[in-house]
């Protein structure tokens, strides 16, 4: 993936997810993607932190917005490897995260993984207690 498209995926991203538009990010992912975040494994422990599937993922998203009502992401850079790109930003208490995303071939997100520099990534999220 060229840079230029690589920022211009991550601009969408970080749209929809600052308008709270779980439709809009998931329309970066295939039907079949999966996702993994230690946020997930905190939040629905049954998961084990990875979710399978489009429902799967906007299920842990809704409860995510609906924890952290005042979520906003800011884009710090991105990279880019090969079927890869790595969104990396700083989340609404300051905090920052990486989205390792791998693309198909239709350019849509088929595995992606949240990724932190602490071990309570909930905590840091700023997800308040359900």
């Amino acid at each position: 993936m060229e840079i230029a498209e690589a920022r211009r995926f991550a601009q969408g991203w970080v749209d929809a997810w600052n308008a709270h538009d779980i439709d809009g990010v998931l329309a970066h992912f295939a039907d079949d993607a999966d996702f993994s975040s230690p946020v997930a494994a905190q939040l629905l422990p049954e998961t084990a932190g990875v979710l399978r599937g489009k429902a799967a993922i906007r299920a842990y998203w809704a409860v995510g917005i609906e924890r952290i009502p005042d979520l906003r992401f800011e884009v710090v850079d991105v990279y880019t490897g090969v079927d890869l790109i790595v969104i990396n930003y700083r989340n609404h208490t300051g905090g920052l995260v990486n989205e390792v995303l791998h693309l198909g071939a239709d350019g849509l997100v088929v595995s992606g993984a949240g990724t932190y520099l602490v071990a309570d990534a909930a905590a840091v999220s700023g997800v308040q207690p359900g």
